[in-house]
């Protein structure tokens, strides 16, 4: 049993042969103690005095031969329990090294099968998963380190043929050589993939923001009076200030582009989309610079109109008192109206320069082609000749007012 050279053909079958082993082991065991006491025992015959039934010689030669014959047999067991332990540690190598090809085929199979996703969704989570794996074949690697350290430590034992272990061993290096290029090409892959999915999600968002965005500047509310004008001009200037931040954005689509995989930004579709994301910026731009003018014009047609009616409230009142006034007699009353009439034209100085102010307005509104042109127009028209028709009042009153005086004078003299 010791000296067989049957030390197993895998793993389970030489764990069977230890095992066996190991019974055989603990006879001999049992065996050594009862040897060295009938020994002990024969050894006292060869020490009697007298009579001696045998030669003491004789004795002490086969208790000598009995416990040379223990000692080879304990050292045969060590020998083969040695060989069986570095059988056992070949083929638990080579099990392992089994192990390790089934887990690169699986994985090999997995990256082969696996796509680099359709949405940005499903990207990000295979890019997840795939960090997962990452750290899976981390640990696979340091296994397989300890692997092959093993092997090389059978292999400087030299009991055994190298030529199935160098093999193996070969193989296996490669076989992981290659998975961890074909996993670097997939990692670049769904890194690329990430790349496009968040650039075309940051152009959906870019194109959402810009429609929203178009159809506020392009909405024809310009408000009902000053006070609402107003307001939507602030609220435009701020929007205008948004779309001037958002430029630096779509001027950098691309540079974005050009950093994309080629399989990538060459694709007709994106390249259209960001031709249509950079036409719709510039609509939007100029669209909220006419927006903003148009505002402008707004604000001023409805200042304009504010003003008019100011002036026309007075030339109103200056009209009814002009209307009802009568040029006294009485030198007395003739210069208090007299300095009536010298307040009155402070006052016409001050209103005719908001007249004026009024139809520069107009006429910067009618040269730029304001929509209400021929309405400005008309209330420009309409408040001029009620200027016109109060001056003449006024030149009429002071006409009447000097011949008054003329003949006050006159009389005086006589």
């Amino acid at each position: 049993l010791l000296v067989s050279k049957d030390l197993g053909k895998h793993l389970l079958e030489v764990e069977d042969l230890l095992q066996k082993h190991g019974l055989l082991e603990a006879d001999i065991s049992a065996q050594t103690e009862r040897v060295q006491a009938l020994n002990a025992a024969a050894l006292k015959f060869s020490e009697l005095e007298g009579y001696q039934p045998c030669d003491p010689q004789i004795i002490c030669n086969r208790v000598n031969h009995v416990r040379t014959c223990l000692e080879e047999l304990g050292e045969l067991a060590g020998k083969r329990r040695k060989e069986l332990e570095d059988s056992r540690q070949l083929w638990a190598f080579f099990q392992e090294m089994e192990e390790a090809e089934a887990w690169i085929r699986e994985k090999e199979q997995i990256l082969a099968s696996k796509t680099c996703g359709r949405d940005l969704s499903s990207v990000l989570t295979l890019t997840t998963n795939h960090k997962s794996m990452l750290g899976e074949l981390g640990n696979r690697r340091a296994l397989l380190h300890q692997t092959m350290k093993r092997g090389e430590q059978i292999l400087a034992k030299k009991r055994f043929s190298p030529g199935g272990i160098q093999e193996k061993m070969r193989e296996v290096r490669l076989r992981w050589k290659k998975l961890e290029e074909v996993t670097g090409l997939h990692q670049q892959r769904l890194q690329e993939a990430l790349n496009f999915f968040q650039f075309s999600a940051e152009t959906d968002d870019l194109v959402a923001w810009l429609q929203d965005t178009y159809r506020i500047v392009s909405s024809d509310d310009f408000g009902h009076d000053d006070y609402s004008t107003q307001g939507l001009l602030r609220k435009h200037r701020g929007v205008v200030e948004e779309v001037e931040k958002h430029r630096a954005a779509v001027l950098a689509l691309r540079k974005q582009l050009a950093l994309l995989a080629p399989g990538h930004r060459q694709g007709v579709d994106v390249q259209i989309r960001v031709v249509e994301v950079e036409q719709l910026y510039g609509e939007v731009a100029e669209v909220a610079v006419l927006r903003q003018q148009w505002l402008q014009d707004a604000l001023a047609v409805y200042r304009m109109f504010s003003e008019v009616h100011a002036c026309e409230v007075w030339v109103d009142e200056k009209e009814q008192w002009l209307e009802k006034m009568e040029v006294p007699e009485e030198l007395d009353e003739v210069e208090v109206v007299q300095h009536r009439f010298e307040s009155l034209d402070q006052e016409m100085n001050s209103v005719m320069g908001r007249i004026l102010d009024v139809n520069q307005v107009v006429q910067q509104l009618v040269d730029g082609g304001h929509p209400s042109s021929e309405e400005v127009r008309s209330c420009q028209d309409h408040l001029n000749s009620r200027w016109n028709r109060v001056v003449e009042l006024v030149e009429r009153k002071k006409s009447q007012l000097s011949s008054v005086l003329k003949i006050q004078n006159y009389l005086l003299e006589c």
